[in-house]
């Protein structure tokens, strides 16, 4: 049981990453206004937020520009369109996903960049080229974490090797990603231990990015801060690829820390997630999501389920079953 300090008190170590732009932009191609992007950025000023997420900074060669918004690529001059130098406490950061960014070419020094922070994605099989990210991204200037995805689908044998290479790179904050949403707060309380400890061995921080296909985003999110990690992945009305994320919403409620203040969070909702559903914009939780997080699979058939309007759940179930 968590001792109630640590849920009555604040740690000041805690960073809230805002990934609405990121994650949420899998929902809808990217495809944000400049008006909804440049009152996110003054809406996270404003609630305290530590770091905004922009989107990818995907390789062109690899994705039509046309198929997208301009968060997909996040290029430098489109993040200065919107923050300029960005006199702010608010640190600005992008994701590279191994085998989809081309990184060396594609990310310039910190020094010429509105960036502050890479998140490297990747999955254990591809440790070793998200080093090679990693080491990159340091000689540039950058602070930088590696999001381990689908960890609930990783042996923790592999886990444990694989924090010890991260643990042994330049990398400052190791991510527990929890793609799926099958995993339980228990089991969030275990896999956050085998994280701590190899984050003192090395001296790096942990973070959590949490899915909510069985309405355990939140829940996971704070069992973890509980645990001792202090890097916190959320969005606005929890928007992100299919059942969505932790809700800023609800992770600024929770945390005592005075420098958070929610109300804007609530300012930027009113104007703007509304209108995006009625855009057509689908994300949260159903039982497509929670079938997909109970099985631990990847959300794919959940996705294609929802864009087909299929409502046959029994149908879907039994769909699922046969996968495993």
């Amino acid at each position: 049981m968590k001792e109630i300090s640590k849920l009555m008190n604040y740690r000041t170590d805690v960073k809230v990453v805002d990934a609405t732009l990121r994650d949420g932009g899998l929902v809808n191609n990217f495809r944000f206004s400049e008006e909804f992007v440049r009152d996110l950025y003054l809406a996270n000023i404003k609630a305290g937020v530590d770091y905004m997420e922009f989107g990818y900074r995907a390789d062109k060669e690899m994705f039509d520009v046309n198929e997208f918004g301009p968060c997909k690529f996040c290029e430098d001059d489109y993040i200065r369109s919107i923050v300029g130098e960005n006199h702010t406490d608010l640190k600005i950061a992008i994701m590279a996903d191994v085998g989809r960014c081309n990184y060396k070419n594609d990310i310039q020094n910190r020094v010429d960049s509105p960036v502050d922070l890479i998140r490297v994605a990747a999955y254990i099989s591809q440790i070793p080229t998200a080093i090679d990210m990693i080491e990159d991204a340091k000689k540039k200037g950058y602070e930088v974490s590696c999001n381990i995805m689908a960890i609930s689908n990783a042996q923790e044998s592999e886990v444990k090797v694989a924090l010890d290479l991260l643990g042994e790179s330049p990398v400052d904050v190791f991510y527990i990603v929890d793609s799926f949403g099958s995993i339980y707060p228990e089991q969030m309380a275990r896999i956050a231990d085998t994280y701590l400890n190899a984050a003192a061995k090395y001296g790096k921080k942990v973070g959590i990015h949490a899915h909510n296909n069985q309405q355990l985003a939140f829940a996971n999110t704070i069992e973890a801060v509980g645990d001792g990690v202090d890097w916190l992945d959320a969005t606005y009305s929890a928007m992100g690829r299919g059942a969505g994320n932790c809700a800023m919403e609800l992770l600024l409620g929770f945390l005592k820390n005075p420098k958070y203040n929610v109300y804007p969070v609530f300012q930027f909702i009113d104007k703007h997630m509304d209108k995006l559903r009625q855009e057509g914009a689908v994300w949260g939780y159903d039982l497509q999501y929670l079938l997909t997080g109970l099985f631990n699979q990847h959300p794919r058939a959940a996705i294609e389920f929802t864009k087909n309007k299929r409502r046959d759940f029994a149908n879907f179930y039994k769909e699922v079953l046969s996968q495993e």
